[in-house]
């Protein structure tokens, strides 16, 4: 493993030299990793270094933290966000603001680990773990990134199942976002600038398609400031709690830790040089804080449409309403007075039902931007995972087609022999999926990195990490209890306990390199110095 010592000599800072590294299995140097995706490093303009801020510098370093902000507007989170509204009106709108500040936080963890040590997430953690425990985190963050993927392609067969007025049927729109994801993920061979491009232009269609939604609706902005700033939950019961910890497990993914770390190594930064290091993560994290800034309001507009618009209607007053217009979906909602459910596809009905045909395909466009964007970020997630974890190199096209098989098959399935129901039940599984993977990027960036060099930062941002692992793995306890059978609860039992085992162990490693060195009981676990604030960490074999 590679390991720190406090008699190493740093690099000159001003020096265009950088540290070598050396792997735990050569003793000789290797070359920084490069992965497929890095053709071509973007430029960063030369500057005076001495002024506090240059647009030109931004514009060079926009683009990696806009790709991390559409797993912020995955269609799992645009489902969330409706919930939300549907169940609780305006009052979670606090939930939603504080979980996108939590994720700006544990993204520029991400992008700092990835500047400083020119290395991303599943690189490091190939470096420092062991086989065993490394191959099992590979694992782990795979079904995360498969789980997010069948996520992503039940959005866009839903969509086009609406925009087809029901002319594609949902397994058709299955095997349609199977071609053009091969289609899109190539775009990147026309230069990295032009592929940022095209994801900026996803998101702001969906930024004008939901945005289209709140003008229509027009919330009381009053309400919408209310919801946002006053973190209170008047006659809020267990229905509403579950959905405020739904909020922060949509929001906060796994695989989007080991993403942002990635992209941020597509600028051409000279680490040896402190100056620049830390000039490029002022930058990076001007750019994340704006760009989950405009994720921030698109979440917003679902949110508050919803609530206005449909929070407390009933299954009968959407019934009568859709029969009115003349809806072909009008069977969807049962003739009782029951609290209005919607998910992703009821939610565009009845938009279509009390606002017009032009609500409803509208919607199914804004959905179906957020899910062909989020599957490609996806596939590249899964491309530097298994780059990193297994120092495998595979062909694009081979990379897709694995995670694409292993998540289309059970959604093809759903989608030819069930409904579009159980096709959306699907979406909550796949939440509490995700949710379970959480720690497995969370303990493993806290281990590289810390918030600054104080040791309160440091127990600051553990805290953080153990709030947020909290609130989903209460997710996760209520989806288990709702299952009601004694063989799912017994399998949960002893799968809980392998995991939990898991992530102790984790949790040891990570107080370890974090300086408690008593529970080193044999003195085998050493670690290069934690990345603090621009600091480079000093490696030696």
């Amino acid at each position: 493993e590679l390991t720190g010592s406090a008699g190493s000599s740093r690099a000159d800072p001003g020096s265009s030299q950088e540290p070598e590294l050396y792997s735990p299995a050569s003793p000789g140097p290797q070359q920084e990793p490069i992965s497929t995706y890095f053709e071509e490093k973007v430029p960063i303009p030369e500057d005076d270094m001495t002024k506090l801020f240059s647009f030109r510098k931004l514009w060079a370093f926009t683009g990696p933290g806009f790709l991390m902000s559409i797993a912020y507007l995955d269609p799992g989170n645009i489902e969330s966000d409706l919930q939300s509204g549907a169940r609780a009106g305006f009052k979670l709108l606090w939930v939603l603001l504080g979980a996108t500040i939590i994720g700006l936080l544990l993204q520029r963890l991400a992008a700092r680990l990835g500047v400083v040590t020119g290395m991303h997430l599943a690189e490091v953690c190939n470096r420092h773990y062991p086989t065993v425990p490394r191959i099992i985190l590979w694992l782990m963050v795979e079904l995360a990134i498969i789980g997010s993927d069948m996520q992503e392609v039940i959005g866009c067969a839903i969509a086009l199942n609406l925009l087809s007025v029901g002319r594609i049927p949902l397994w058709a729109g299955v095997l349609i976002t199977i071609i053009d994801t091969f289609v899109f993920l190539f775009l990147d061979k026309y230069g990295l600038r032009k592929l940022e491009a095209f994801f900026g232009f996803l998101i702001t269609i969906m930024a004008l398609s939901f945005g289209y939604e709140y003008v229509r609706v027009a919330p009381d902005q009053a309400e919408v400031l209310k919801g946002m700033f006053l973190p209170y939950c008047s006659g809020c019961g267990p229905t509403q709690l579950e959905q405020a910890v739904g909020i922060v497990g949509a929001v906060i993914m796994p695989h989007n830790i080991y993403l942002h770390s990635a992209l941020v190594k597509s600028r051409d930064i000279n680490r040896a040089n402190k100056k620049e290091v830390k000039e490029a993560n002022k930058y990076y994290f001007i750019e994340s804080s704006i760009a989950l800034f405009i994720s921030f309001l698109i979440n917003v507009f679902v949110v508050a449409v919803f609530a206005e618009a449909f929070y407390g209607k009933t299954n009968m007053e959407v019934s009568l309403q859709c029969n009115e217009t003349g809806s072909a979906h009008s069977k969807l909602f049962p003739a009782n007075n029951e609290t209005l459910e919607v998910d992703i596809y009821k939610g565009g009905v009845v938009l279509g039902c009390f606002f017009g045909p032009a609500a409803l395909y509208i919607w199914a466009i804004g959905i179906l931007a957020a899910g062909q964007s989020s599957t490609m970020t996806g596939t590249y997630s899964g491309q530097f995972v298994m780059e990193g974890f297994l120092n495998l190199r595979w062909s694009r096209f081979a990379r897709v087609l694995l995670t694409r098989s292993i998540a289309i098959f059970p959604t093809l399935l759903v989608a030819v022999f069930q409904d579009v129901q159980h096709l959306t039940g699907m979406n909550d599984f796949l939440n509490v999926l995700q949710s379970m993977q959480l720690p497995f990027a969370l303990i493993p960036i806290l281990t590289f990195t810390t918030l600054a060099d104080s040791g309160v930062c440091t127990i600051g941002g553990g805290l953080l990490i153990l709030v947020v692992c909290a609130i989903n793995m209460y997710f996760v306890v209520v989806y288990v209890t709702a299952l009601n059978s004694t063989v799912l609860y017994v399998f949960s039992a002893l799968l809980s306990i392998a995991y939990l085992s898991f992530v102790c162990y984790l949790v040891w490693r990570c107080l370890i390199a974090l300086g408690v060195s008593r529970l080193d009981f044999r003195g085998s676990v050493q670690y290069p110095p934690a990345v603090l604030m621009d600091e480079q960490p000093e490696f030696d074999s």
